[in-house]
C-alpha cells in the first residue's frame, strides 16, 4: 500500500521534472539564438544568394529533359526524356569538344595549380618585408584586370603587322610569330594567361596557411642544422599539405568549367579546332541558336562530370590518409 502511494506521487513529480527540464532547455536555446542573432543576420545575405542564384536555377535543369518552348513555358513544353543527351553523345563534334575541354583542364591542373603553391613557398623565403610585399602586390594585381584587356594587350604585342614583338623579331631577321592565329600557340597562351592572372591571388591562401605554422618548428630545425630548403621540404610543405589537398578537390568541382570569356576572346576561325570547348559550344548552340533544352543537357553533363571528379578525388584523398572536404 505504501509503495503504491509512493508511486502515485512519484509519477506526477517525474512529469513535472521533464516538463521543467524541457522548458529550461527551450529557454537556453532561445537565449543562445538571441545571443547569436547578429551572426544569423550576417549569414542571411549569403543564404539568400545561394537560394536565389544557386539552388533556384536548379529547377531550370528540368528543361534538359524536355523540348522547351519559351512561348509554351514549362507546363506546355513536351517531355522528351534523354533525347537531348542522346543527341549530345552522337554529335560528330562531341569527341572534339570533349578532347579540347579535357586537354585544357589537364593543362590547368598540371601547370596552373602548382604555380600559386610554388610562388607562396618562394615568397615565404624572402626575408626583406618591403621587397616581399611589393612583389606580392605586383603579382596579385593582374587578378583585377579583365580578360578583355589581357587578350587585347597580347593581340597588340603580337600583331603580325604592327605588334612590338614581331617588329623586333623582324628587325633582327627572325620570322614573325603568329601567336593569336596559329593553333599550336593557343593552349600555351591560355595557360600563361591563367598563371599571370591568378597565380598571385591564389598564393594569398597558401601564404596565410604558412603564416600559421608554429615558428618553434623552424627554430628546432635550425638548431639541428637544417638548411632553409630542408625546412621548406620537411616543415612548410607538410604543414600546408591538407590545404593543398582541399584546394585540389575543390578545383576538381570545376574540372569541365573553363573560363568562357577568356577562351571566347582568344578563339578565331584559324584556331577553333583546338579552342572549341563545351562552354563556347553552349554559347553558339544555346544563346545564338536558341536550343535551350539541348544546351541545358550539355551543362548538366558537365556538372555530373565535375561531381564525379570531386567524389573520386575526395575518396582518393581519404584513402591516402588526408582530410577530404566531407
Amino acid at each position: 500500500m505504501e509503495r503504491t502511494v509512493r508511486q502515485a506521487f512519484r509519477k506526477p513529480f517525474t512529469i513535472m521534472t521533464k516538463q521543467s527540464m524541457r522548458a529550461k532547455q527551450r529557454k537556453q536555446t532561445m537565449k543562445l539564438i538571441k545571443r547569436a542573432m547578429p551572426l544569423y543576420l550576417m549569414m542571411l545575405p549569403g543564404i539568400l544568394f545561394f537560394l536565389i542564384f544557386k539552388y533556384g536555377p536548379m529547377f531550370g535543369l528540368s528543361i534538359a529533359f524536355m523540348s522547351y518552348d519559351p512561348f509554351a513555358g514549362f507546363r506546355g513544353s513536351e517531355w522528351v526524356g534523354l533525347a537531348n543527351f542522346e543527341r549530345l553523345f552522337t554529335e560528330r563534334i562531341f569527341v572534339d569538344l570533349l578532347w579540347n575541354t579535357l586537354v585544357l583542364s589537364f593543362y590547368d591542373i598540371i601547370f596552373y595549380f602548382p604555380a600559386p603553391i610554388i610562388l607562396a613557398l618562394l615568397l615565404n623565403e624572402v626575408r626583406v618585408k618591403m621587397f616581399k610585399s611589393t612583389v606580392q602586390t605586383i603579382l596579385y594585381t593582374p587578378h583585377f584586370v579583365s580578360w578583355v584587356v589581357i587578350v587585347g594587350i597580347t593581340a597588340l604585342l603580337f600583331s603580325s603587322q604592327t605588334g612590338v614583338v614581331n617588329q623586333m623579331l623582324m628587325s633582327y631577321g627572325f620570322d614573325r610569330v603568329e601567336l593569336m592565329t596559329e593553333p599550336e600557340f593557343f593552349r600555351p597562351v591560355w595557360v600563361l594567361h591563367n598563371i599571370w592572372n591568378g597565380m598571385g591571388w591564389d598564393a594569398i591562401i597558401y601564404l596565410a596557411a604558412i603564416s600559421a605554422i608554429n615558428p618553434q618548428l623552424y627554430e628546432a630545425a635550425r638548431v639541428d642544422g637544417a638548411t632553409r630548403f630542408q625546412m621548406m621540404l620537411h616543415i612548410t610543405i607538410p604543414s600546408i599539405l591538407y590545404l593543398i589537398v582541399i584546394m585540389f578537390i575543390l578545383r576538381m568541382a570545376g574540372f569541365m568549367d573553363l573560363s568562357f570569356t577568356h577562351i571566347y576572346l582568344l578563339q578565331n576561325p584559324l584556331n577553333i579546332g583546338v579552342s572549341d570547348v563545351f562552354d563556347t559550344y553552349v554559347y553558339r548552340a544555346g544563346i545564338l541558336g536558341g536550343e535551350y533544352s539541348y544546351t541545358s543537357a550539355v551543362g548538366l553533363f558537365k556538372s555530373v562530370v565535375g561531381l564525379v571528379m570531386v567524389i573520386c578525388s575526395n575518396y582518393i584523398a581519404k584513402k591516402m590518409g588526408k582530410e577530404g572536404v566531407y
